[in-house]
């Protein structure tokens, strides 16, 4: 989807926020997180649109099994200290932790967002005994991805990841956004 210059124009007029597409990525300290996102375009380029940053104060420790608790309340503050409202997002971790009905981080933010936004769900490592239907091989990398979504059937998330720019395992808006929240970038 690309914005004229009168619908962007208009967007800031009438306090609309233009819809695209969000990847996040959150970085701790012992008591605070940085959370940074990249609001997108096109699948398949790396231009950035604009990037996004919050700072969250006293998160939650880190509870094995319960990952949310701690990233979403900083992927929310992103969400509204930027008045943004993408048309998806995409997430480094699950949706579903079995791929189709274990809650994880991805299904929790779909719920905060009242079921409005689809997510996908990129992860770097199998959680559990996750089926192969949910992994994706990009570039020469033998390492796969393991994809997962809702409101979006699995093929097209797949796809969709799959055809993100980038010649490596990891898509370069993955890679920047991961960069963004650890300050290398």
């Amino acid at each position: 989807m690309t914005y004229s210059i009168a619908s962007f124009l208009s967007s800031l007029l009438f306090n609309k926020p233009l819809i695209m597409k969000l990847v996040v990525d959150v970085q701790y300290t012992d008591s605070s997180a940085l959370c940074a996102g990249i609001l997108f375009n096109h699948w398949d380029t790396p231009a950035i649109s604009q990037k996004l940053f919050t700072h969250t104060e006293n998160i939650q420790a880190y509870e094995s099994g319960s990952f949310y608790k701690r990233e979403l309340p900083c992927i929310m503050n992103l969400i509204e200290e930027h008045n943004i409202a993408p048309e998806l997002i995409i997430i480094d971790g699950y949706v579903f932790l079995d791929g189709k009905s274990k809650a994880g981080l991805g299904k929790y933010l779909y719920d905060r967002l009242n079921g409005d936004t689809p997510i996908i769900g990129v992860a770097k490592k199998a959680f559990n005994d996750i089926a192969p239907d949910y992994e994706i091989l990009r570039g020469t990398s033998t390492k796969p991805l393991y994809i997962t979504a809702i409101d979006m059937p699995l093929q097209e998330a797949k796809e969709r990841i799959a055809t993100m720019h980038g010649k490596h395992r990891i898509p370069t808006l993955l890679r920047q956004v991961d960069q963004l929240c650890r300050g290398i970038n």
